[in-house]
């Protein structure tokens, strides 16, 4: 993956993401991108595999040769919801450390329709990602509820794109030491304009419209453009939080509070994002359980 195109999915475009993620996810990439100095931001695990999830009782012979996206344990298809989650990725698993939404979707579709699936788990241990095709997946992933059980089981954690995600699912299980919450939206524009000018470097941009060039790391960002791009977010955030609004069936007013803070454990439950507190393979046997 190009340098340049990464720069693209992290700077001047929504991301719901928590702020210390996206931090660490520049600075590790810093210098390749040209970025030097970096100010801080206002405002990480097990994997869950089969046998993690039953220990040695089950036996895994259910699972097809060929990968449909997901882990068939017991009549639960086990969909990874792991690291950054971006719009594609081409893949039905997790790779290189993303999980893109279309693959999510291609997954839980085909466990939805598979005879042998009676249930699904969502396995979500993310800090979030994009906004571009989130809520799509989210409405898609709702309007299943009640074909058949839809559970989101944390490990660690569901944080801003993937609490999302958690929230469309009929009950979400977080363990003590894991994490809901940080609903809402972050976009960082970068100013490269003072140190272009410094190295000598003077960039002109010839537009037709006058927000052509607003929002370009080589300029300043004006007041005007500014307003425009919070209005965005604001958009955006208003929609993460009616999305989960509705699929917690708890008050706009009560996500809205919340002001993107992220909760522990028994603090997500009290507050409504979550259901209970459990350790992953304690919430998937209470689901093989009911299923029994």
């Amino acid at each position: 993956m190009q340098f340049g195109h990464l720069a693209q999915r992290l700077f001047n475009t929504p991301v719901a993401i928590r702020p210390e993620k996206a931090e660490v996810i520049i600075a590790a990439l810093g210098e390749r991108l040209g970025i030097t100095r970096m100010l801080r931001l206002n405002g990480d695990a097990i994997e869950l595999t089969p046998q993690a999830l039953t220990g040695d009782g089950y036996n895994y012979a259910d699972r097809e040769s060929y990968d449909n996206g997901y882990d068939l344990v017991g009549g639960v298809a086990v969909i990874p919801v792991h690291g950054t989650l971006v719009q594609k990725t081409g893949t039905l698993r997790p790779w290189s450390g993303m999980t893109g939404y279309d693959g999510i979707r291609q997954a839980f579709l085909t466990a939805l329709y598979d005879p042998k699936v009676e249930a699904i788990v969502l396995d979500v241990d993310s800090p979030g990602g994009e906004v571009a095709g989130c809520f799509d997946l989210v409405d898609t992933l709702y309007a299943a509820r009640g074909d058949k059980p839809i559970w989101s089981v944390l490990n660690e954690s569901a944080y801003s794109a993937a609490y999302a995600i958690a929230s469309a699912a009929d009950r979400i299980y977080v363990p003590r030491t894991g994490g809901t919450g940080s609903i809402g939206v972050i976009t960082m524009h970068v100013d490269f304009s003072k140190a272009l000018t410094e190295a000598g470097i003077q960039v002109t941009f010839i537009t037709y419209g006058d927000c052509k060039a607003d929002g370009h790391p080589e300029i300043p960002l004006s007041d005007p453009a500014l307003k425009r791009f919070q209005a965005d977010i604001d958009a955006m955030g208003e929609l993460f939080v009616e999305t989960v609004a509705r699929n917690r069936n708890i008050a706009a007013s009560r996500v809205r509070d919340t002001q993107a803070a992220t909760y522990l454990g028994k603090a997500g439950v009290e507050i409504g994002l979550a259901d209970a507190v459990a350790a992953p393979d304690a919430a998937f046997r209470a689901l093989l359980a009911e299923l029994a």
